[in-house]
């Protein structure tokens, strides 16, 4: 429910772009909006988890995001529909240091890398319903998708709260707030493991933020096919993207069972992922979509591998306690990135400039993975 909303306002931004009479650095201004309320919440929807337990602070976050996805689909202008991603960044900012939070209460820390993957498998099941959005739009409009997205938010709402009573967690409990000891959370702002993996993570997070956005984009004026052709690509990126998840926390999981520490298992995760997400340098290089697809996925695939091992590694430092906080910098993070580079990426895509484009999104891995390496390798001893 997180990603679907972001995913709709993106397959339809030809469609946004021309209603509302303006271009694409506007609309990549549009992300800026989501982007800095993103990550102006993110470090307080991270206190709040903590503090209140994930059922209470994840049920108010997405009544609230909900409501905004439903706004969006009612803007009748584009300032209101600024105006309602801002309200949706807000909400949202909960949402992935709340699935953090709970791997770390539900699994063993050789597990949580995976547990991230089985995460992303339910983020990027959005995108796969990319041609869903498409043909309910062509019956509609493309202001439906978003009331849709709204009304399924309110009903998943009930639906966690049953559930997580059926399958109570082994290693914690959902609703209890950190201990007293730790519940000054925001001192963890000056740790320097946190500070090391918001700057591993505004560096990696370039290629995924560039796909989440701008992959219709990029089909439609680079490859200059329909939106109804780019959708039937579309579909495949994000599909691949899940094994790659899978892959980085299988590589992780492989590592730590031959005793290595956690933080030494996922460092050497995110190098092969960042040696394989640098074959997304040749896309520039393809002149049919089949080709870019190909390339596509690729860079998606890594971008996964290692971000799930990227996620897992403030759960591995800071424990299941403080998780949401400290994941909720990484959130925050990720949320100034786009603020910075979505009206750069939308001004070079009015320009053509779509090589420059891979560069700004790819070359960063290796600097990411070097800054890792700044982390304490602590050997911790897995659970038999």
């Amino acid at each position: 429910m997180n990603y679907l909303d972001r995913q709709i306002l993106s397959v339809f931004a030809p469609q946004i772009v021309a209603q509302f009479h303006t271009n694409l650095t506007n609309f990549g201004w549009l992300l800026s909006l989501f982007s800095i309320s993103y990550a102006a919440a993110a470090l307080f929807a991270g206190w709040f988890l903590d503090r209140a337990g994930v059922n209470r602070a994840i049920s108010a976050a997405v009544a609230w995001w909900s409501l905004a996805a439903v706004a969006s689909g009612l803007a009748p202008t584009f300032a209101w529909l600024g105006v309602s991603r801002a309200a949706l960044g807000i909400g949202e900012s909960a949402g992935v240091p709340a699935v953090g939070k709970l791997n770390g209460i539900y699994l063993k820390p050789e597990e949580r890398a995976l547990g991230a993957a089985v995460n992303q498998v339910g983020l990027s099941f959005g995108s796969a319903l990319i041609p869903l959005w498409v043909a309910l739009a062509g019956v509609t409009s493309w202001r439906v998708p978003f009331l849709c997205a709204g009304l399924l938010g309110w009903l998943w709402i009930p639906l966690w709260r049953v559930v997580n009573r059926w399958i109570p967690p082994a290693c914690g409990e959902i609703d209890a707030p950190a201990p007293k000891a730790q519940r000054s959370s925001w001192s963890a702002l000056r740790d320097r493991r946190l500070i090391i993996l918001v700057a591993a993570n505004v560096l990696w997070m370039g290629s995924y933020s560039l796909w989440s956005n701008w992959s219709f984009i990029y089909y439609t004026r680079v490859y200059h096919v329909s939106l109804k052709e780019a959708a039937s690509y579309l579909w495949i990126p994000p599909l691949v993207s899940n094994i790659g998840g899978f892959f980085g926390g299988w590589l992780s999981l492989a590592w730590m069972r031959r005793n290595q520490s956690a933080v030494s298992s996922r460092r050497r995760a995110v190098w092969v992922s960042t040696f394989g997400g640098l074959l997304g340098l040749l896309l520039p290089l393809t002149t049919h979509p089949g080709w870019g697809t190909v390339l596509i996925s690729t860079s998606f695939f890594f971008a996964l591998a290692g971000s799930v091992n990227i996620y897992a590694l403030p759960i591995d430092i800071f424990g299941a306690s403080r998780a949401g906080f400290a994941i909720a910098a990484l959130t925050c993070a990720f949320g100034i990135l786009q603020t910075v580079t979505s009206p750069i990426i939308g001004w070079l895509s009015d320009h053509h400039l779509y090589t420059q484009v891979i560069w700004i999104a790819t070359a960063p891995l290796l600097l990411s993975a070097a800054i890792l390496q700044l982390l304490p390798a602590k050997q911790q001893t897995l659970r038999t």
